[in-house]
């Protein structure tokens, strides 16, 4: 097991104080700089630095940053969605660790979907359906990982499954990821 245990810290955005949501930090006991590059294979990572070794993930709206000694955490709700998401990526590091000797390092993050492939899915018609101002704004909100095909109402069904095609290798996989 390369990651034992780690102290969580809990906190308000200084920068949005009247903000709905926490960020965390999970200060590691345990260096995880080495498995970066194996977790970033796994997971498809969003970004990947080399020097200081980082892995950026986008699920579900947040950002998931896991440095060698510090895993950051955006947008969310409480403590008790802060432990979850830092004890799944805990499970996450020793699993990619424990494999290691069968997974392919990667050391540059996932290709990011264009959002005028995502635009030409949509009906262009700006109708404020899904709570954004135009449909670029959503497609760039697609691009992000922050919405999905779900959130057009005014999508056809050949237009949906077009998107949703698009997407599929953007997507990271979340089964079993408890939030």
């Amino acid at each position: 097991m390369l990651l034992e245990s780690y102290r969580l810290e809990i906190f308000n955005n200084k920068c949005m104080p009247g903000a709905m949501t926490v960020q965390c930090f999970a200060h590691l006991d345990q260096d995880v700089s080495a498995v970066l590059p194996f977790l970033n294979a796994e997971l498809g990572g969003f970004s990947y630095i080399e020097d200081p070794p980082s892995v950026t993930f986008k699920m579900h709206g947040k950002l998931l940053t896991v440095h060698g000694n510090k895993i950051a955490v955006n947008a969310l709700k409480d403590e008790v969605e802060a432990r979850q998401i830092v004890g799944w990526m805990k499970r996450e590091i020793n699993n990619a660790w424990e494999k290691q000797n069968t997974i392919t390092p990667r050391f540059e993050g996932m290709p990011r979907p264009q959002v005028i492939q995502i635009l030409k899915c949509l009906p262009k018609t700006n109708c404020h359906e899904c709570g954004e101002p135009t449909c670029t704004v959503f497609a760039t909100r697609v691009a992000e990982g922050v919405k999905d095909s779900d959130a057009c109402p005014a999508l056809t069904p050949t237009a949906k499954t077009n998107l949703n095609d698009y997407m599929k290798p953007y997507a990271m996989d979340v089964d079993g990821i408890p939030w």
